[in-house]
């Protein structure tokens, strides 16, 4: 009896070790999350709230938008000091079109942009954190009426702008534009400008990280308080899917598989390690049902891009004027805001972006081999253009999974499994000698 209830121990003894998993840190990343600031983020918040409104029309030099902008900008080349000449920062403006909608007529309108340019020279990649700086009240078309704008998004603009007082300190491979959109109210005008840019000049986009309403942790209506989830959006048909990427696609039944989910997988992974007290939730939706964000036009040009989101909206503080109605208190106001939430949302991204801007190129070029029946799994890659890598994981995950389940590494460009494609999807990314990883690859039918 005493070998039995000793065998029943020592089985459930090893299921508990076999479902332990390693967190392990990079230092210098963890340190720079540990320097995100709920007090510093409050700060920013209350000065942008200063402001009377920082709708897009609005053009009041001392109170309005251009007043804005420009503090945005005094804060980004504050930062920049640090930086040993490799932060700018500048307000580029550019006309966009009236529409008859939003715009009624062409209006001048403007970006509030710092570059942290990459140390590696032979690195072209770019990064984007982003949010929108431009707000409103109940009437959109209202350029003058007080509009705070504390959450919506002020939050984003102080995570980006907390990222950029961090990171400027820091050498990275690639480089990071932090971005304060104007125009996301009036039809995202700010964010297709500088999407439609990038095309036209060949940016190398590798991914998006786009806020829009992350600093409130209470929902109107179902009255939930949690401060330990977040949304990422990513989309699942892509925008800019042409005809041969949906006939691949559709063979290889890779709905759940496009590269802005890839990096929503990613931010899940990295971020969940580094944040403490912090569950990001996979949202299958490119946005909230029906609405759209400053990410929609970089995917339409074909890049990654996703949209964070706090978990749980409060319509009493959104798109409405400020003021009290039957007891209540309406607006977008900082006092309603969750400081300490919007620090661990911050926090998520700096770990996010600091990951990626140092990670290895991704692999090129990876196919699964469809030539034959087998119980096995082939895939095969090539090793990235540049940059140097000590590996690579090949992920699998079973086809009912949001989440990468197993991790192989290897260091060679090939690998065979014993599991079946039929029963698991795959996908391989490269590891970078610091252990940085890149974002994973969906692989391609290798059919002859």
């Amino acid at each position: 009896m005493r070998k039995i209830l000793f065998t029943l121990l020592l089985g459930f003894l090893s299921q508990i070790s076999f479902s332990q998993q390693a967190i392990i840190r990079n230092p210098q990343i963890a340190e720079m999350v540990g320097e995100v600031s709920a007090d510093s983020l409050k700060k920013y918040i209350y000065e942008l709230t200063s402001f009377n409104s920082r709708h897009t029309l609005n053009t009041n030099t001392e109170n309005g938008m251009p007043a804005a902008q420009r503090y945005v900008l005094s804060k980004f080349q504050e930062w920049a000091k640090a930086s040993n000449g490799r932060m700018s920062a500048e307000i580029e403006e550019f006309i966009t079109p009236g529409d008859g909608r939003r715009i009624k007529e062409d209006a001048k309108v403007a970006n509030v942009v710092a570059t942290l340019k990459g140390t590696n020279p032979d690195d072209n990649r770019v990064f984007i954190v982003s949010a929108h700086l431009d707000s409103r009240n109940r009437d959109v078309m209202d350029a003058e009426g007080a509009a705070p704008g504390a959450n919506d998004d002020g939050s984003g603009v102080a995570l980006v702008m907390e990222l950029a007082r961090i990171m400027a300190k820091t050498e990275f491979s690639a480089t990071i534009l932090f971005v304060a959109f104007t125009g996301e109210e009036q039809g995202l005008k700010g964010a297709t400008y500088l999407a439609d840019k990038a095309k036209e000049q060949g940016w190398n986009i590798e991914a998006v990280l786009n806020n829009d309403i992350v600093g409130n942790s209470e929902s109107s209506g179902t009255l939930i308080k949690n401060n330990t989830q977040m949304r990422v959006f990513s989309e699942t048909i892509p925008l800019a899917e042409d005809e041969r990427a949906a006939s691949i696609r559709r063979y290889t039944n890779a709905d759940n598989d496009s590269k802005s989910r890839q990096l929503a997988r990613y931010i899940k992974e990295v971020g969940e390690r580094y944040v403490d007290q912090m569950e990001v939730k996979l949202i299958y939706r490119s946005d909230r049902f029906l609405r759209g964000g400053d990410q929609t036009p970089f995917m339409r040009n074909g890049y990654t891009a996703v949209r964070m989101s706090e978990m749980n909206e409060n319509f009493i503080h959104q798109h409405e004027n400020v003021r009290v109605e039957d007891g209540i208190q309406y607006g977008d106001l900082p006092e309603f805001m969750d400081f300490e939430y919007l620090r661990k949302v911050s926090a998520v991204n700096l770990a996010s972006a600091a990951s990626l801007a140092n990670s290895a190129y991704m692999p090129q070029d990876v196919q699964i081999d469809v030539r034959g029946l087998s119980n096995h799994s082939i895939l095969l890659w090539k090793a990235p253009q540049t940059g140097k890598v000590k590996g690579y994981y090949v992920l699998m995950r079973e086809t009912s999974s949001s989440m990468w389940e197993k991790k192989f590494f290897t260091t060679e460009t090939n690998l065979t499994l014993p599991y079946s494609k039929d029963n698991y999807f795959f996908a391989v990314q490269s590891v970078a000698e610091d252990g940085e990883e890149s974002l994973p690859v969906f692989p391609s039918p290798l059919t002859r």
